[in-house]
């Protein structure tokens, strides 16, 4: 019966995605909320850029569909038992969501879309959703965390999930792919760990990502836009904290951030690059792991597809570090961070690279 659950929210998210995206697109065009090419776009021509409302309705539709589901269909509670978390946690996803088109349409200073990130991430954790152990990842005891560094950890946690994936939307397809890679890591831990909820959105997510790649693969007919790359952050970060995060099991901060380890990678990197010339931090640079690739020679294709890898083979270390003995968690740990590693040095990752402007 779970398993059919969450196959059938997959499908209402993905179906829903794939009918509404063309009418979106529809949408931007005429209202005129398209990306222009130039700077660090490597697109061509003008590109609707609210692809990220697709995504919400097909990922609320699907929710919506779990619900009914529980209500009238006896498949097993998630969304009715988890109560008031459940509620926050959707209250958070939605305003996120309405911070992203704000942007989208009228192009937020990032003092105010930071604001917006914090309101949303409040109310997640003003509901009970926060970070409230953690433990060494190679063993050892559970350490309980006192609300003063649990609440400030949280926010952290929230915000910096759903900026990581905003900053590595690039290329057509990278963010939206990454996190279905993410969703579907997230899907089988809270599978195993039983942790119906957390499998349910990541399910939901995992729809309206894959539905959405039909049309945002390159060549993209459409973006996801701020709206869509905050939203999947986001919800990325409260699929974590309420599935992997909420099993005793799981105690370890490592597993979702090895599963988004390519975004978190890439802004660790950037933070690294513009402090060592002497650039503000958040200033723009064509310095991204997919600038850097595609100055390497590839195509937008093969660019994003060598992430997907680089992004399967860290999803599988997460899942390793969730199972496996600590022996073998730490021979994980140093296998990946030398992967990646390596990669830094061959893209040239901490060198100084060309400015948005220039």
């Amino acid at each position: 019966m779970v398993a059919l659950q969450y196959s059938a929210v997959i499908v209402a998210a993905l179906a829903t995605t794939l009918a509404i995206t063309p009418l979106v697109r529809l949408v931007g065009v005429r209202w005129g909320i398209v990306a222009h090419p130039g700077g660090r776009h490597v697109h061509k021509g003008l590109v609707p850029r609210i692809g990220g409302v697709a995504l919400f309705l097909g990922f609320t539709v699907a929710v919506l569909v779990d619900y009914l589901g529980e209500r009238f269909w006896g498949w097993q509670g998630a969304m009715l038992r988890v109560g008031k978390p459940m509620l926050g946690l959707l209250a958070g996803i939605a305003v996120i969501f309405l911070v992203g088109v704000l942007d989208d349409i009228i192009e937020l200073s990032p003092g105010k879309k930071l604001l917006g990130q914090l309101a949303a991430a409040g109310i997640v954790i003003a509901c009970g959703v926060r970070i409230s152990f953690i433990s060494n990842p190679f063993g050892g005891d559970v350490v309980s965390l006192s609300p003063v560094i649990a609440v400030p950890l949280t926010l952290f946690w929230i915000v910096g999930f759903t900026n990581v994936i905003n900053l590595i939307d690039g290329l057509d397809g990278l963010a939206a792919g990454i996190s279905g890679i993410a969703a579907l890591s997230f899907l089988i831990l809270a599978a195993q760990s039983n942790v119906l909820a957390a499998g349910i959105l990541a399910a939901a997510l995992l729809g309206a990502c894959v539905g959405f790649l039909k049309y945002n693969f390159n060549p993209a007919s459409i973006f996801m836009g701020d709206s869509g790359a905050l939203f999947l952050g986001f919800t990325l970060a409260c699929v974590s904290l309420l599935g992997v995060m909420k099993s005793v099991a799981a105690i370890t901060l490592v597993v979702p951030l090895l599963i988004i380890g390519v975004p978190i990678f890439d802004t660790f990197s950037a933070i690294i690059r513009r402090s060592r010339h002497g650039q503000p931090i958040q200033a723009a640079d064509k310095g991204h792991i997919h600038h850097r690739l595609l100055g390497r020679g590839f195509n937008q294709r093969q660019t994003v597809l060598i992430i997907y890898v680089w992004s399967v083979a860290l999803a599988f270390g997460g899942y390793a570090m969730r199972w496996a003995p600590p022996i073998w968690r730490f021979a994980t740990l140093v296998l990946l961070a030398s992967m990646s590693g390596l990669m830094a040095y061959w893209l040239g990752l901490f060198e100084a690279a060309h400015h948005e402007d220039e």
